[in-house]
């Protein structure tokens, strides 16, 4: 499926309900999910109801154990600022295939890197280390997908409403 610049899993897409779908018992925990799974391909009608805010669609970030993408997702009053940090320490880090967009309220931005079919293990690494160098910077307010820590069925991304870069 093709979201903006955004090359994402085609094979099903995540719709948000509104009360809980199903309960996931994952690593002994328990996991309530409000994204119900549907197994069909994210039609452009569908694509485009998400955009005018109708309903609220999610991509997998995850196939057969890899991505290729890893995600940062911020939400937060110094948006603005993570923004420009994101953008700064990716030229220190030669990070150049990535993208940037913001959620469904200006105060969420989605940070779209580019990977080549990474293992859900080495995403998790990359990621905690991204994090790392973030959190030197500016107070903690973004999650990393995908995480280790959570079932396929969280493993999943909002689609983004608006490109910044």
């Amino acid at each position: 499926m093709k979201v903006f610049d955004l090359d994402l899993i085609d094979t099903h897409y995540y719709i948000k309900r509104n009360s809980i779908v199903e309960q996931i018992q994952f690593n002994n925990r328990t996991f309530y999910a409000k994204f119900e799974r549907i197994d069909e391909p994210l039609t452009p009608l569908l694509l485009e109801q998400h955009l005018q805010r109708e309903y609220t669609i999610a991509a997998p970030l995850l196939e057969n154990g890899y991505t290729d993408y890893l995600v940062i997702e911020y939400k937060g009053e110094e948006y603005q600022r993570f923004h420009y940090l994101i953008k700064h320490l990716f030229d220190t880090l030669h990070i150049e295939k990535y993208h940037i967009y913001q959620g469904k309220s200006e105060e969420r931005i989605q940070v779209f890197i580019e990977v080549d079919k990474l293992s859900l293990e080495e995403a998790d690494k990359q990621l905690k280390e991204l994090s790392n160098l973030l959190k030197q910077k500016l107070t903690k307010k973004w999650k990393c997908l995908p995480d280790i820590s959570l079932p396929e069925a969280y493993n999943i991304i909002t689609l983004p409403y608006k490109k910044l870069i």
